[in-house]
């Protein structure tokens, strides 16, 4: 697989699936957090795969990281770190 150059071709949609995945949803999980399907969120895992030159989907947080340094998991953490407080 070709790893992804330029990470300016990663969408917010996507950027939105990668985050779900960094938090283990499953593509049935995460389809019905987005409000499409599993097979549409499957796409999406897959197009992320090849787009980051990673085999499997659980390796697509990672890959995400250490090519833009942005961390998928920051945002939920930070909510819930929120949440716990008030």
């Amino acid at each position: 697989m070709q790893a992804l150059i330029d990470p300016t071709t990663i969408t917010g949609r996507q950027r939105q699936v990668i985050e779900l995945i960094a938090q283990g949803l499953s593509n049935e999980e995460l389809g019905q957090e987005l409000g499409i399907s599993p097979r549409t969120a499957k796409a999406h895992c897959d197009v992320l795969r090849q787009k980051l030159g990673v085999p499997r989907r659980r390796q697509i947080p990672l890959a995400y990281r250490l090519l833009t340094g942005d961390d998928p998991l920051a945002k939920s953490l930070a909510s819930a770190r929120a949440d716990n407080r008030g």
